[in-house]
């Protein structure tokens, strides 16, 4: 892992986190552990690394405060339906760059954002991919990477449109 990646690590569990994700301690230990190895350079990232199991509690804390020495530190908008947007576009946009199973991310906004958000036009095609990918059979004709390259290009129009699909909440 190089430092690049391990700083990618480290930011995409702070939006999980940020995002009422659960990611468990030793997650955190781990990430830790990986951002030490590839040099990544923060005055608390060795105590996060080495945390035994007795210490796990300690780690929520101490990833933060590593987070917030790199300048990681990521807080969604305060506004509730502001953050589930945010949070479609972070999910979108690693549906797009291809880090997120698209069934996966589909689901996730489908289930998670979609229905708090009382299914905007916006999400729409996320949410058809979704539904078409977990109710999909052999029998329909089409295959599943067919579906999974539809999810896939929802997730990158989603993001283009960006602007006119949060107006349109």
């Amino acid at each position: 892992m190089t430092c690049d990646d391990a700083l990618k690590q480290l930011s995409h569990i702070a939006r999980e986190r940020a995002f009422g994700r659960h990611v468990g301690s030793d997650r955190l230990i781990q990430a830790g552990l990986d951002a030490l190895i590839a040099e990544v350079e923060s005055p608390s990232l060795a105590m996060l690394a080495g945390l035994l199991r007795s210490e796990e509690p300690e780690a929520p804390a101490l990833f933060d405060q590593v987070l917030e020495e790199l300048g990681l530190l990521f807080h969604p908008p305060a506004d509730p339906r502001a953050a589930k947007w945010a949070m479609a576009h972070w999910i979108a946009g690693q549906i797009a760059d291809g880090t997120l199973d698209p069934a996966t991310g589909a689901h996730l906004i489908w289930a998670d954002i979609a229905y708090d958000l009382g299914y905007p036009e916006g999400l729409q095609s996320l949410v058809s991919c979704a539904l078409n990918l977990d109710e999909w059979e052999e029998s329909w004709g089409v295959s599943v990477e067919e579906l999974n390259r539809e999810a896939i290009e929802a997730a990158q129009q989603f993001l283009r449109k960006r602007p006119a699909a949060e107006a349109g909440s």
